[in-house]
């Protein structure tokens, strides 16, 4: 056929009318798979017009930058521009970096000072019986700690990302995601709270040689116990801080993964200490509680599998999410060995009160990052496109924190954050008279070198981790904060050690640590 499509113009949901001419039918990819001219012509060959309509809750078909909030408001104004747009297109973010930390700061100091409360207390369990002669108990802490990062974080972002898509917009969609999620992350913390007891009976036995029976099972009983009560509760509260963020018009990606972590250790780290105190209370004289409460929490898998299955949302996590939470749930128990084998050591005095604190800021900071590079990602495509907007996949340490693109300008937001605020921390561990450190100047320059170092690391790795998950087909949201969050246990735990042993070796000229 050879006759010529006949140019006509069509009218937008918006009121904005669009050409429509045989090159660009349906050529965007915010539009979908491109159409023939053909598709287009009438039983007689003449031409028809067409009316192209843009659905919101497509998160594909839209300019999704209308969802996205601006400086505190949501802004709807996008959609009269965007037939203007050249060959290159906008940022969908367009935050400055005054706006970012704005919004970032008030979650990343609520954050900082809840691991601060939970140094504070795993300063003061450490003393408890169980805590002495059950010392697994401590290779607990980062893997559990380390699990609310990887559980309560990636819903968050998962969360955060749907909402700035359109996917909660209406009741029905909204109720979908809370149920569904909600299920998927119980189903995931009863299972990593199992397996991270084993990791912990495993890697308390392998130096000792030691193992008991009794203490295997109160291990079991303590984590999935507070796995399960930790992960329920932050998960409500996470749900209600994305839908306020929402409605008082916040990005909830700069303040859902902070705000997921200002309760979390420090609820975590509570609900672990008295459950395993007492379970370890009632171990002689009631040996039957520690494995029914075990039985109890597994025997509710089959029901949260099932709602988990029946939402489209969530059943594909349920079947391809595990690996992430298993993996970073065995890199966080190696952190807690490092815990374990120097938190009774007279040299490494002090280092139970700032471990929480470390990796918490540290976690805090990758997890906005991640969160931020994610939903910058899904608004361009899906996993497995190549947007043009996306950076090269192995990026250089200037192009994550010295180029323009609004992603670098987040990273050095937030890297300019961490010394501020472990300064606040450590003047509020120091006024509370927690720990048995003296802040010395040497003693500040070492953490200060560590923690930075810590998130310079995890900033990078987490440009790089989340651009290569995208071109693998693999949703960012769900893959990358797991094995974040657990490299900054385990970078943070590892270098604090490093920085007490130092410390340790100079202390007798030129610092009190350890007095």
């Amino acid at each position: 056929m050879t006759s010529k499509l006949e140019q006509k113009e069509t009218p937008q949901a918006n009121g904005a009318v669009l050409p429509i001419v045989p090159g660009d039918c349906l050529a965007s990819p915010e539009r979908g798979q491109r159409a023939e001219p053909t598709d287009f012509l009438g039983p007689d060959g003449t031409g028809v017009e067409v009316v192209v309509l843009e659905s919101r809750a497509n998160a594909k078909g839209v300019r999704e930058e209308d969802a996205l909030l601006e400086n505190g408001s949501q802004s709807n104004e996008s959609d009269d521009t965007s037939t203007d747009r050249g060959p290159e297109p906008a940022s969908p973010l367009k935050e400055t970096s005054f706006s970012i930390g704005l919004q970032v700061l008030f979650p990343f100091l609520l954050a900082g000072f809840g691991t601060v409360a939970a140094g504070m207390v795993l300063d003061i369990v450490q003393h408890w019986d169980v805590f002495k002669y059950v010392t697994e108990v401590f290779i607990l802490v980062p893997a559990l700690l380390g699990l609310k990062g990887n559980l309560e974080m990636t819903l968050a972002s998962r969360l955060s990302t749907a909402a700035n898509i359109g996917q909660m917009d209406t009741p029905k969609e909204l109720w979908k995601m809370i149920t569904g999620n909600m299920a998927l992350i119980q189903v995931q913390a009863t299972v990593v709270g199992f397996l991270a007891s084993i990791a912990a009976v495993v890697f308390g036995w392998i130096p000792d040689g030691h193992f008991s029976i009794d203490h295997a099972v109160l291990l079991c009983a303590s984590s999935v116990a507070t796995a399960f009560i930790a992960s329920l509760v932050l998960g409500m509260i996470m749900i209600g801080v994305i839908i306020g963020s929402r409605k008082m018009g916040i990005n909830p990606d700069n303040v859902a993964t902070p705000i997921a972590a200002s309760l979390g250790d420090l609820i975590t780290l509570a609900l672990l200490s008295g459950i395993s105190w007492g379970l370890y209370k009632e171990l002689e004289s009631k040996a039957y509680v520690n494995p029914l409460v075990c039985a109890f929490f597994i025997s509710l898998l089959p029901i949260w599998i099932v709602i988990a299955k029946r939402n489209s949302a969530t059943r594909e996590v349920l079947y391809s999410g595990w690996e992430p939470v298993i993996i970073a749930m065995a890199i966080s128990s190696v952190g807690g060995l490092i815990l374990d084998r120097t938190v009774s050591d007279p040299n490494f005095a002090g280092m139970a009160v700032f471990t929480p604190v470390i990796n918490g800021v540290g976690g805090n900071l990758v997890a906005v990052q991640a969160s931020r590079i994610s939903t910058y990602l899904h608004m361009s495509g899906v996993p497995g496109d190549s947007p043009e907007t996306a950076p090269r996949r192995c990026p250089s340490p200037c192009s994550t924190f010295f180029s323009s693109d609004v992603n670098s300008r987040s990273a050095r937001v937030l890297f300019l954050l961490v010394v501020p605020g472990h300064l606040v921390f450590l003047y509020t561990i120091s006024s509370m008279q927690g720990g048995h450190t003296t802040l010395t100047l040497i003693f500040i320059v070492f953490y200060m070198t560590a923690a930075l170092l810590q998130v310079l690391i995890l900033l990078y790795i987490a440009d790089w981790m989340v651009h290569w998950m995208w071109g693998r087909d693999l949703d960012p949201d769900n893959f990358s904060i797991p094995y974040l969050t657990a490299l900054g246990d385990l970078i943070g735990t590892g270098l604090l050690a490093l920085s007490f042993h130092v410390l340790w070796l100079i202390g007798d000229r030129d610092s009190d640590v350890g007095d």
